[in-house]
């Protein structure tokens, strides 16, 4: 019998897998990566393909795109503290890990679930509504709270020994730690952060985003997650890079629909400016530029380019934007 797996890279989901191999299940591990997940910043192999290669599952990625978008755009059960729709992603992952179980002709989904430890989506009501959202009412062991829980078509029908599994629940997780050091489970990530939408300052670009360009894509969001970000009065958005590698960056994302402003003569900055823009805001653009170039100078020349079209901004040492409009720009 096949069972699969949801894989997050966390300890929770590497025990639960464990605890149902235990059992003589194949498990087959489940992930999704998308572009909101902190941990695609950490270097290959991901934790969730390290804690698959120590559990010695097979893994399967589901990479999300633009339908992932449009729930975190309108998202049925609406936002958490900040722009993460907890129940939405939840019920959207089981929705694509029941698809992957069926196509392997698996039984049931396994997950780390822990009831409380979460508390938007790892509540008591919260697990019904993804049940029975996602389809799979029934067939969604938690084998860490599983005894708390109403017994489910796995346990009912005897491929599960109800008997072997646990009752944790809460946000302490010595349990979880004497497991690990039980099964000698030592990969996994922290439980602290890993999506993007529940940090405030990103949450705060992100509103900024859905106000200003509700149809967004994938590229929108990356860029959100590069540079200091202002918003003109216009309406216009400028996005400064920090560094050489987020400079490198602007420029791969730039494309043709955005312009991009160097400074010609002196070390500074890449600038992306909204091309559908007035040239008042791309002079306010090039000041902006200017006033995070590393050297001073008589006089900056940015350079300004768009598609195949390039003008120079002559700026003078005393031109610049005030402090308090920086601020009242930044997002």
């Amino acid at each position: 019998m096949k069972a699969v797996a949801l894989i997050s890279g966390g300890l929770d989901s590497a025990l639960a897998a464990e605890i149902v191999m235990e059992q003589g299940i194949e498990v087959y591990g489940f992930t999704v990566v998308h572009i909101f997940s902190e941990l695609i910043k950490q270097a290959t192999p991901s934790y969730a393909e390290k804690s698959a290669k120590e559990l010695g599952i097979t893994l399967h990625s589901h990479k999300a795109s633009q339908d992932f978008l449009d729930i975190v755009k309108h998202p049925k059960y609406g936002y958490g503290r900040n722009m993460n729709p907890c129940l939405d992603c939840r019920i959207y992952i089981l929705i694509k890990a029941g698809q992957y179980m069926r196509e392997i002709e698996a039984s049931f989904l396994i997950t780390g679930e822990v009831l409380g430890e979460r508390p938007m989506s790892q509540r008591r009501d919260a697990m019904n509504i993804t049940d029975r959202d996602s389809g799979l009412k029934g067939f969604i062991l938690r084998p860490l709270s599983a005894k708390l829980l109403s017994p489910t078509i796995p346990e009912i029908k005897g491929w599960i020994n109800r008997d072997r599994l646990f009752n944790i629940q809460g946000r302490s997780r010595k349990s979880q730690f004497m497991l690990a050091s039980q099964y000698g489970i030592r990969e996994f990530s922290t439980p602290a952060g890993g999506c993007l939408l529940t940090e405030p300052n990103f949450s705060k670009r992100m509103k900024d985003l859905i106000k200003f360009k509700p149809d967004f894509i994938l590229k929108d969001v990356e860029l959100l997650k590069i540079g200091r970000h202002f918003r003109l009065p216009s309406g216009t958005k400028v996005i400064i890079g920090r560094n050489e590698q987020e400079n490198n960056k602007l420029l791969k994302l730039a494309g043709d629909k955005m312009m991009h402003l160097e400074p010609q003569d002196i070390a500074g900055p890449v600038v992306l400016v909204e091309s559908n823009t007035n040239d008042e805001d791309i002079r306010t653009a090039a000041l902006l530029c200017s006033m995070y170039c590393k050297k001073k100078a008589t006089w900056k020349h940015i350079n300004v380019s768009k598609k195949d079209q390039q003008q120079i901004i002559r700026l003078g040492q005393e031109e610049r934007v005030s402090d308090k409009d920086i601020e009242d720009w930044r997002v």
